[in-house]
């Protein structure tokens, strides 16, 4: 999974989600009746779990990433730090220029520094996914996006069973509005990958943005499914069409889920829920949203509409009972 995509609204969350990242990532316009509240409401979420920091030491400019969620890139001595680690067993993958793509498990009792050795490759297929991949990411355009598209072809060309490929080629696709041919993309990459949690994920981002909601809600359940359960990005977009679909509870649940999953590392997730809060008229529940979003992002995109909101909303919440 690329990490949850965060963006300035969710009508256009495509994915991470950022993950992540990115996820990512997603924000409602929304606005409230007025404000003032005297003590910090809490939101109700699952307990926090420890968390631990994770130092990585590979070659320099390595995109890392975490159970399929992008974590960062490591800096020119090649280290990188990754915060917010939750308890258990993990796998990171990391990838750089000219470098053979690897996977490895962290196990619960991972400590201190994790050194990765890469490998040099030759692969025409790899570096041409590789080049794909830097082209896709740094895309502002139609005719940037539709270059990406011509060199993830060209790796498909050299590689024709390569599922990694023929998601970036959908994600690409989806990027141009040209949606039947991204879900075509997404078909060959589970055929060469019949359970890739990440593609079930894209499949119900096109899904969505076609406006077909059931068949949206299928494929993000599926990539849960496939993904025994940790898709943040799946969770962002079921809460996204429960959002639509009024179901505020469902929604609310969803968006908790991706926030505990990415363990506080895409703040306009909170955004979001503090959205759902406001369509529900937990207004102190909305408010402790927005200000872990302002804590965790203070010069965030949405930091000033969101202070904003805010102000409002602490007068709506005076004297209110918070709902358990």
């Amino acid at each position: 999974m690329r990490n949850i995509e965060v963006f300035p609204s969710r009508h256009l969350f495509t994915g991470a989600l950022s993950l992540l990242t990115t996820l990512a990532l997603l924000c409602t316009s929304s606005t409230a009746s007025a404000a003032q509240r005297t003590t910090r409401a809490r939101i109700p979420r699952p307990a926090a779990s420890p968390t631990k920091s994770i130092s990585v030491r590979t070659e320099p400019n390595t995109i890392l990433w975490l159970d399929e969620v992008r974590r960062g890139t490591t800096d020119a001595s090649g280290s990188l730090v990754v915060k917010n680690v939750s308890p258990g067993r993990h796998t990171l993958r990391v990838r750089a220029r000219g470098f053979s793509e690897k996977n490895l498990p962290l196990l619960p009792a991972q400590r201190g520094v994790v050194t990765v050795k890469l490998t040099r490759t030759t692969d025409a297929a790899e570096l041409a996914f590789q080049d794909a991949e830097d082209a896709r990411e740094r895309a502002t355009t139609d005719e940037a996006r539709r270059s990406a598209a011509e060199l993830y072809r060209r790796a498909l060309k050299l590689r024709p069973r390569f599922a990694q490929a023929h998601l970036g080629l959908a994600r690409t696709l989806f990027d141009l509005n040209d949606y039947d041919a991204a879900l075509g993309e997404i078909a060959e990459a589970r055929r060469d990958r019949p359970v890739y949690p990440e593609a079930s994920a894209v499949e119900g981002r096109i899904l969505r943005s076609t406006a077909d909601a059931d068949a949206a809600i299928e494929a993000y359940q599926r990539a849960i499914r496939e993904a025994r359960g940790f898709q943040p990005e799946a969770h962002t977009g079921l809460g996204i069409i429960y959002e639509d679909k009024a179901q505020y509870d469902e929604a609310a649940l969803s968006f908790r889920k991706a926030i505990a999953q990415l363990s506080d590392s895409e703040p306009a997730l909170y955004q979001l829920l503090g959205a759902v809060y406001e369509r529900q008229e937990k207004y102190k529940e909305a408010v402790a949203a927005y200000e872990k979003y302002l804590e965790l992002a203070p010069d965030g995109s949405l930091a000033s509409a969101i202070r904003s909101t805010i102000d409002q909303l602490r007068r709506q919440a005076a004297g209110e009972t918070l709902t358990p």
